[in-house]
């Protein structure tokens, strides 16, 4: 059963039949077809076919040609489809050839026994058969479909030529309408300015919250639920809408009668004029874009918070970078301190808001000895500058007056769990001390990465002293390790920056910075060689501080 135009009804030819029996007007038994091997006369069913698929490939709308098919007792048990129009469409959405071969029972189970299978079995008797409407549900891909079809049969070559019409197909396009609407936010509204006559869509009612029983909303009252700011560019709009039929376009607001706020309505319309080009009526539609509009405000606000924010980034790294060149202005220099050569390498990365705690110190004390400290804080921005400052004079002030290194830790230690800007703020160190008399240098690290001793052309990295990094518990024990430097030795201390590398273990890194050194040994620029080899500066995601001290 399908859709589509009624088609021109096939001229009847009457096949023959036999009396009517006794078993009922209704009972398929009550006509009694020939069989084909019973009409000599008539022409083999492939050619019959074949002649009416002719005639129906000129046909437009739904049409079918059936040929029945007989049961034992001689009755028809069945119709098969053998020849349809191109624009034959079914309530399957089958078209054209996809019909023909079908059986009627099989496909349409629910026809049988209906009026519609008594109509058909009544025309192959002979009389032309046109319906009432009715309905037929099919069950497709488990969703029921009910349609209304108005049918006609007429017998034709010993079958029946069967066409049919849709009824339903305003009532589902109009279906169709409403859910668009709905989903859309939006209802049609018409204004007949001749008769003076508006009509709106249910939607519409919703957009204005407009009891459906007061009828469309007038022009006259419109004036009292739109907000008097936006009152004159409404009222352009209509004045251009009505008097030229200018075709618009244009957002207003109204009050929300749910105690809501405010919503947005957009109107969308235009005019038609008569032969004078006055305009008679007005065709458009409105539409809530309430929940557009409130997105939009939202996402505003929230771009201009993030930029609020960004300036406050910018500004804090401009003063991070400002700091942190005033604590170390210099990316690199060389240090005669207490009979040794330090030489100083700092290449912080500065990248957008991205300003490190990395970090160095190497001053002579006024006993003549010397300090060697690099330092790394966790994190990056403000904080991280302002706690490197705060580690690196408290650090230099008790080596001043004579701390021990392992006091020194402590201390800090205690420094960073009381005085953090956040919650919770760590810092890794090294920090020797230096006795030129006795060549000895006395050192402590706070989990940082061991220094690494090149002597002799072999490198090999100094076994780590007990240590906890700073400020992650509050009673951690330091030890301090000793080593006699040698007219030759080279001492790298380092932040992790040297070696670490994204997707790497940590020891890969150590060994390759070890290696290097071994393969710089005999170069008059060790430290400027090393850090060719090592660091590139495309991949470069952390700070890098480095002392290379030379005896």
């Amino acid at each position: 059963m399908t859709d589509r135009e009624e088609p021109a009804e096939a001229a009847p030819v009457r096949s023959a039949c036999a009396p009517p029996s006794a078993d009922g007007p209704f009972s398929s038994r009550h006509y009694v077809f020939p069989r084909q091997s019973d009409a000599p006369a008539e022409a083999a069913p492939a050619t019959r076919a074949s002649a009416v698929q002719e005639v129906l490939d000129g046909l437009p709308g739904s049409a079918i040609f059936l040929a029945p098919v007989y049961g034992d007792d001689g009755g028809v048990s069945d119709f098969r489809i053998l020849a349809a129009t191109p624009d034959a469409v079914d309530i399957g959405a089958r078209r054209g050839k996809e019909l023909v071969g079908l059986s009627v029972l099989e496909t349409y189970p629910t026809v049988a026994g209906t009026e519609v299978w008594q109509g058909y079995l009544q025309a192959l008797a002979g009389a032309r058969y046109e319906g009432e409407p009715f309905e037929y549900e099919e069950v497709l891909a488990g969703i029921p479909r009910l349609s209304r079809f108005a049918v006609r049969a007429t017998p034709c070559q010993g079958g029946l030529i069967v066409s049919w019409v849709r009824l339903d197909n305003g009532e589902r396009e109009q279906r169709r309408l409403t859910v668009m609407q709905r989903l859309g936010h939006m209802g049609w509204a018409d204004w007949d300015l001749v008769r003076n006559v508006i009509s709106w869509s249910e939607e519409v009612y919703a957009i204005f919250g407009r009891d459906r029983a007061l009828g469309p909303m007038t022009l006259e009252e419109m004036p009292a639920h739109v907000l008097p700011e936006d009152l004159p560019a409404l009222g352009g709009t209509v004045r251009r809408l009505l008097a030229h039929g200018e075709a618009v376009d244009h957002t207003f607001r109204v009050n929300d009668p749910g105690g809501d706020g405010t919503r947005y309505v957009r109107i969308v319309a235009e005019g038609v004029a008569d032969a004078r080009g006055t305009t008679v009526e007005v065709h458009g539609f409105f539409q809530d874009r309430t929940l557009e509009k409130r997105a939009e405000e939202q996402l505003r606000a929230q771009q201009r918070a993030a930029l609020a924010q960004r300036d406050v980034l910018v500004a804090e790294r401009a003063l991070a970078a400002r700091l942190q060149h005033a604590l170390l202005p210099v990316s690199q220099r060389s240090l005669p301190l207490a009979g040794l050569t330090v030489d100083v390498a700092y290449q912080p990365v500065q990248e957008g808001l991205n300003v490190g705690g990395d970090w160095y110190s190497a001053v002579e004390l006024p006993d003549g000895n010397a300090l060697l400290v690099v330092g790394d804080v966790a994190g990056h921005g403000l904080d991280a500058v302002a706690t490197m400052a705060q580690l690196r004079f408290t650090a230099k002030g008790m080596a001043v007056t004579g701390t021990p290194p392992t006091v020194i830790l402590d201390r800090l230690n205690t420094l960073l769990l009381h005085t953090s800007v956040r919650d919770f703020t760590t810092a890794t160190m090294v920090l020797g001390h230096y006795d030129p008399a006795a060549s000895r240098l006395t050192w402590v690290q706070a989990g940082h990465p061991p220094p690494l001793l090149l002597r002799d052309g072999r490198a090999r990295y100094l076994p780590a002293p007990c240590g906890l990094l700073l400020g992650a518990a509050p009673a951690p024990r330091y030890e301090a390790a000793t080593l006699l430097l040698r007219p030759g030795d080279h001492l790298l201390l380092y932040t992790d920056g040297l070696v670490e590398q994204p997707r790497e273990y940590l020891d890969d890194g150590l060994a390759r910075l070890a290696r290097t050194a071994e393969a710089c040994a005999a170069d008059s620029r060790f430290l400027d060689g090393i850090l060719d080899a090592l660091v590139t500066p495309d991949d470069r995601r952390d700070d890098i501080c480095v002392l290379h001290v030379s005896v």
